[in-house]
Parts: C-alpha cells; sequence; structure tokens
C-alpha cells in the first residue's frame, strides 16, 4: 500500500491514519459538541485528539504518576507557546553556557558581547535564565529582547535579574518540555563553555539536526577570545567521533567554531540572508528562499549536490496546498528538490551555497 508520499504504507499505518476517537459512538459526538460549544473552530480536530487522549489515559487504568507528567507537560507548553507567540516573527538565537562563570570572566564577557550584538541586528536571545553566561547573553541582549526558559531546581535555579521580573520568564519543572522550548523557538544556537548541561544541549542539536527531527539552524561553538574549550572538544571529535567513522566529514558542516563574536553573529544572520526555512511537501523538500538561483547556478547546483539530490533535480515550486492552508511564507520563492533524507550535513553545504549566490 501506498501513502501520500510514496512510501510504502502498512495495514497498521493505514489504520492509524484513521479518525482519531475514543471508539465509544456516544462519547465521540459528546467531545465533539463539546468542542464546538467552545468556539475551538480553529484546529477542531487536534483539540478533539487531546480530549480523546486524555479520556484513554482513564480507560488505559494510567498510573498516577503517568497522568501528572502528561498533564504538567502540557500545561507548561500551552503556556510557553501562549508567552512566545507575540514574538514569533521576531529570529531569536538560543544561547547555552555554564552557569557558573562569573562577571568578568573571559567566556562571561564574551556572552554578554554577543547578547548585545546579536540584539543590534534585531534578533532576541533565548536562555535558560539562570547565571552565568545566561546571564551574560539576557545583559548583554536587554531584557526587552530576552526570553529566560528555567528550569526549577533545588540549587542553580533563580533566574538572573536581568529576566527575573519580566513576563517572558518561563518556569519549567521538566527539562524534556524546557528544551522544546529552546529548540523550537529559535532560529540559531550559540554554545559558550559549559558542563554536563551544555555538552547535552550540544550533542542534542548535533543529533536532531543530524537526523534530519529539527530543520537545518547555525549551530555556533563560541569560545572566548584565545580560549580552546570547544578546540579541545573538536579534537575529541576528529580523533575518536570522525576517525573511527561515527560521523562523517560532511557532519562538521552542521556546526561553526569561533573565538570572534563578529564572526559568530555573521554566522547566525548570515545564513538567512537567502535561505529562509524549508518543509517537506510530500515525498519532496522544499526550500524557500529570498532570491530564486538563476539558470545557470542552478544547474550548478544540481550538479554539485548530485550526491544528495535524488535524480539530479532542483526545480522552482508553488506553494502547495498545506503551505497556503498555514500561510506558510508565501510570498517566497520555492527550490523543490528530491532529498535523500540522510546526509543532512551536505543540505547545510547547499544552503550555504545559495546564500553565496
Amino acid at each position: 500500500m501506498m501513502g501520500e508520499s510514496g512510501v510504502a504504507t502498512t495495514p497498521e499505518r493505514a489504520q492509524s491514519k484513521r479518525r482519531y476517537a475514543t471508539g465509544d459512538a456516544n462519547l465521540d459526538a459528546k467531545i465533539a459538541e463539546l468542542v464546538e460549544a467552545s468556539g475551538a473552530q480553529r484546529h477542531a480536530e487536534l483539540i478533539t485528539q487531546i480530549i480523546v487522549t486524555g479520556l484513554l489515559l482513564a480507560r488505559d487504568n494510567a498510573s498516577r504518576l503517568d497522568v501528572k507528567i502528561i498533564n504538567a507537560a502540557l500545561k507548561e507548553m500551552r503556556y510557553a507557546f501562549k508567552i512566545f507567540a507575540p514574538y514569533r516573527h521576531v529570529q531569536k538565537a538560543t544561547v547555552f553556557g555554564s552557569a557558573r562563570t562569573l562577571p568578568g570572566h573571559p567566556d562571561y564577557e564574551q556572552a554578554r558581547t554577543f547578547g548585545e550584538r546579536i540584539a543590534e541586528k534585531g534578533w532576541m536571545v533565548v536562555t535558560g535564565a539562570g547565571p552565568g553566561s545566561m546571564e551574560a547573553a539576557n545583559a548583554g541582549a536587554g531584557a526587552a529582547r530576552s526570553f529566560g526558559v528555567n528550569i526549577r531546581l533545588p540549587f542553580e535555579a533563580e533566574p538572573n535579574p536581568f529576566i527575573a521580573e519580566d513576563p517572558k520568564l518561563i518556569n519549567f519543572k521538566y527539562f524534556f518540555t524546557r528544551k522544546l522550548m529552546f529548540i523550537k523557538e529559535a532560529e540559531a544556537f550559540v554554545l559558550l563553555p559549559g558542563g554536563f548541561g551544555t555538552m547535552d544541549e550540544a550533542f542534542e542539536l548535533l543529533t536532531l539536526t543530524q537526523t534530519g527531527k529539527s530543520d537545518i539552524h547555525p549551530i555556533v561553538l563560541l569560545d572566548p577570545p584565545g580560549g580552546t574549550f570547544w578546540k579541545d572538544w573538536m579534537r575529541f571529535v576528529g580523533s575518536d567521533l570522525l576517525r573511527h567513522g561515527y560521523i562523517s566529514e560532511p557532519d562538521l558542516n552542521l556546526f561553526k567554531l569561533t573565538d570572534d563574536v563578529d564572526e559568530a553573529v555573521e554566522e547566525v544572520t548570515g545564513f538567512y540572508r537567502n535561505y529562509h526555512s524549508m518543509r517537506y511537501v510530500h515525498d519532496r523538500l522544499v526550500l524557500r528562499l529570498r532570491r530564486f538561483p538563476d539558470e545557470q547556478a542552478l544547474a550548478k547546483l544540481a550538479e554539485e549536490f548530485s550526491d544528495i539530490v535524488l535524480s539530479s533535480s532542483l526545480v522552482a515550486a508553488e506553494p502547495s496546498k498545506a503551505e497556503v492552508a498555514d500561510e506558510d511564507a508565501l510570498d517566497l520563492q520555492r527550490l523543490a528538490m528530491s532529498f535523500d533524507r540522510t546526509h543532512f550535513g551536505r543540505l547545510r553545504a547547499l544552503i550555504d551555497r545559495l546564500n553565496e549566490l
């Protein structure tokens, strides 16, 4: 059986596309009435599915802990989405780094300078709201151009004074919901030196990007001037990961290492010089661009990236029905390709070439 994307569909997968419901006709009708009475005309089907999931939990006799986790996570996400929503049109850079660096430390000053410079470009910063490099980035950007995504811990959990009283401070119980906001709400990621948390965030970002579970974004590993933290990390990546074949050479395209703030800012802003965003439409990847390549440039790109473009086709495309329904960047040009969905380091290289045109 073939799905809309042309991928083989098993009977189980086909069944999973059927209407999601409790299976009790009377109960499903009451849910439909409730959703209609709530006035939830937009996304009514998805709201219905959320209610159905809650009722199915009861039917499953789920443990209290399981229900508490789902309940708390859903409430945290709803509130965070509400706070971010008015600022969705503003580009944001998430800044990670140690909570233990003090004012005057090179890491702190580098984070502060980056926050200041990126805010001057019209961007906002998102941090973990804590002290150290997070505080520094908020201080540099200023409260008006800052978000704080705080985690409640028995230590290192007090929000820094630059975001503490701001309505754009959001407190989380769970790391996984907090991490979702860090990644979902940002167009770029900058990592200063840090400990286990920063390493976790760095490798998660790279894993999500390498596997295509996140769109490609600029990822900058930012040392202080003359610093060696990320250079030492890079030596490990080269000697232990790359040399043994755990990653491949193009994967190194997914991030940039620098100790220069201006270079970091250029990496972030330059990534969006021509490229805007991407979206899969059935079996094709569509890149939204501000300027479309001319015929000669398009032919060269098709040849250069024939290893990842199936059938070597790079073609202009109109907005899909789904994009029109979502009013998704309809004013931009579209470059469609049959991407192999495997070599995302090479896809990053293609985006860089589009930005150079």
